[in-house]
């Protein structure tokens, strides 16, 4: 439900600023439909997740191709905070020959699981579409060769804190990886953590 300022407006690109200004990255904050999709309940779920199909097309078909335009070194991390972080780890496990790293804070990795006060963001509805795009399903389940090795391949870390309602879900995730042989890194912070505050924190530490 975020916008692409809100980074800069919680603190989190100065909390980089150094690394931004020395050259070593390149941040590319994207904007969110998701009020047009998994959070817009006056449309029917399967249509929530068609929308969000739509953003993920737009990111492998014009962010991608954009950012190597503008960078041809073509080593991408992609991170996100909260839902960013769904939308991040989500992308990744499904194309991860397109990302060196991937790295998910106070992420919550299957939306149809409703873990203290969050609901279902899709009521109930299940169908292909929506199995191939909650991780924690879809992971599960995946015995592919091919992607499995580009899995292993890539960096891979969560981070969350001890009494966020999501973590449960965070543990569940990492131990899916590590049973197909994906190697990750799973933080433990103090407190609930979701929260800028803490990814002013955390985003240094792990991107």
């Amino acid at each position: 439900m975020a916008r692409f300022f809100d980074y800069e407006n919680w603190g989190i690109v100065d909390s980089i600023h150094q690394r931004i200004d020395a050259g070593e990255i390149q941040l590319i904050c994207l904007d969110s439909i998701d009020a047009e999709s998994f959070y817009n309940e006056n449309i029917f779920p399967s249509v929530r997740i068609a929308r969000h199909i739509q953003y993920e097309r737009y990111i492998l078909d014009e962010v991608i191709p954009l950012v190597h335009s503008k960078n041809n070194i073509a080593e991408i991390e992609v991170a996100g905070c909260s839902m960013g972080a769904y939308h991040a780890i989500n992308i990744a496990m499904k194309y991860p020959w397109l990302f060196k790293k991937a790295v998910g804070i106070s992420g919550r990795y299957d939306l149809t699981d409703a873990p203290g006060n969050f609901k279902d963001l899709l009521n109930g509805f299940r169908d292909e579409n929506s199995y191939f795009n909650m991780p924690s399903q879809f992971l599960a389940n995946l015995n592919d060769d091919n992607l499995l090795n580009h899995l292993r391949k890539m960096e891979i870390i969560l981070a969350v804190g001890e009494t966020d309602p999501f973590l449960s879900g965070n543990h569940y995730i990492s131990r899916l990886l590590w049973e197909k042989g994906v190697q990750n890194h799973l933080h433990t912070w103090d407190s609930n953590a979701h929260r800028p505050h803490y990814w002013r924190k955390m985003v240094p530490l792990y991107i």
